[in-house]
Protein backbone atom coordinates (compact mmCIF):
# COMPACT_ATOMS: atom_id res chain seq x y z
CA UNK A 1 0.00 0.00 0.00
CA UNK A 2 1.97 3.19 -1.11
CA UNK A 3 -0.13 6.48 -0.71
CA UNK A 4 0.87 10.03 -1.08
CA UNK A 5 -0.60 13.28 1.14
CA UNK A 6 0.46 16.51 2.33
CA UNK A 7 -0.26 17.88 5.98
CA UNK A 8 1.46 20.40 8.00
CA UNK A 9 4.77 19.18 10.07
CA UNK A 10 3.91 19.99 13.90
CA UNK A 11 6.27 19.94 16.56
CA UNK A 12 5.12 18.99 19.73
CA UNK A 13 6.81 20.69 22.74
CA UNK A 14 7.89 18.68 25.82
CA UNK A 15 11.05 16.78 27.48
CA UNK A 16 11.95 15.23 24.37
CA UNK A 17 10.36 17.41 21.70
CA UNK A 18 9.53 15.78 18.33
CA UNK A 19 8.23 16.94 14.95
CA UNK A 20 5.40 14.56 13.04
CA UNK A 21 2.84 14.70 10.46
CA UNK A 22 -0.73 13.84 10.95
CA UNK A 23 -2.36 11.60 8.04
CA UNK A 24 -5.60 12.90 6.73
CA UNK A 25 -8.67 11.11 7.94
CA UNK A 26 -8.75 9.02 5.06
CA UNK A 27 -5.26 8.14 4.81
CA UNK A 28 -5.99 6.95 8.52
CA UNK A 29 -8.81 5.00 7.52
CA UNK A 30 -7.10 3.07 4.99
CA UNK A 31 -3.94 2.39 7.23
CA UNK A 32 -6.43 1.10 9.69
CA UNK A 33 -8.58 -1.76 7.67
CA UNK A 34 -5.45 -2.83 5.31
CA UNK A 35 -2.61 -2.10 7.37
CA UNK A 36 -3.98 -4.20 9.94
CA UNK A 37 -1.90 -7.15 9.61
CA UNK A 38 0.94 -4.67 9.74
CA UNK A 39 0.96 -3.54 13.27
CA UNK A 40 3.33 -4.10 15.81
CA UNK A 41 3.69 -2.84 19.46
CA UNK A 42 1.16 -0.40 20.53
CA UNK A 43 -0.62 -0.25 17.31
CA UNK A 44 1.84 1.41 15.40
CA UNK A 45 2.74 0.43 11.82
CA UNK A 46 6.27 -0.13 9.74
CA UNK A 47 6.30 2.23 7.10
CA UNK A 48 8.79 3.49 4.72
CA UNK A 49 8.16 7.53 4.04
CA UNK A 50 9.67 9.80 1.31
CA UNK A 51 10.18 13.33 1.50
CA UNK A 52 11.44 14.92 -1.33
CA UNK A 53 14.90 12.78 -2.37
CA UNK A 54 14.70 11.65 1.15
CA UNK A 55 13.40 8.20 2.45
CA UNK A 56 13.93 6.91 5.84
CA UNK A 57 11.86 3.62 8.15
CA UNK A 58 9.77 4.28 10.92
CA UNK A 59 6.33 3.64 12.60
CA UNK A 60 2.84 5.48 12.27
CA UNK A 61 1.93 5.65 15.98
CA UNK A 62 -1.64 5.73 16.64
CA UNK A 63 -3.78 9.10 18.03
CA UNK A 64 -6.45 8.18 20.03
CA UNK A 65 -7.23 12.04 20.01
CA UNK A 66 -7.76 12.90 16.33
CA UNK A 67 -8.10 8.90 15.63
CA UNK A 68 -5.45 9.12 13.10
CA UNK A 69 -1.81 8.23 12.87
CA UNK A 70 1.35 10.41 13.29
CA UNK A 71 4.27 10.15 10.97
CA UNK A 72 7.63 11.06 13.30
CA UNK A 73 10.06 13.07 10.87
CA UNK A 74 13.52 12.95 12.86
CA UNK A 75 15.94 15.67 12.43
CA UNK A 76 18.06 14.01 9.75
CA UNK A 77 15.40 14.40 7.38
CA UNK A 78 14.09 18.13 8.42
CA UNK A 79 17.58 18.78 7.81
CA UNK A 80 18.37 17.37 4.61
CA UNK A 81 14.80 18.78 3.37
CA UNK A 82 15.17 22.10 4.87
CA UNK A 83 11.50 21.89 6.79
CA UNK A 84 10.25 23.17 9.96
CA UNK A 85 7.40 23.43 12.18
CA UNK A 86 4.35 24.76 9.95
CA UNK A 87 5.38 24.18 6.66
CA UNK A 88 3.27 22.24 4.49
CA UNK A 89 5.03 18.63 3.77
CA UNK A 90 4.17 16.49 0.61
CA UNK A 91 4.77 12.83 1.89
CA UNK A 92 4.71 9.58 -0.15
CA UNK A 93 4.22 6.91 2.06
CA UNK A 94 4.59 3.11 1.83
CA UNK A 95 2.51 0.46 4.57
CA UNK A 96 5.11 -2.29 5.06
CA UNK A 97 2.59 -4.89 5.61
CA UNK A 98 5.48 -7.90 6.30
CA UNK A 99 6.26 -6.13 9.04
CA UNK A 100 3.79 -7.84 11.87
CA UNK A 101 5.22 -10.68 13.47
CA UNK A 102 8.65 -9.17 14.06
Amino acid sequence: MTETFTAVLREHVGPAPWHFLALPPELADDVRERGAGARTGFGSVRVTARVGSTSWQTSLFPDAKTRSYLLPVKKPVRTAEGLRAGDRVRVELTVDVTAAGR
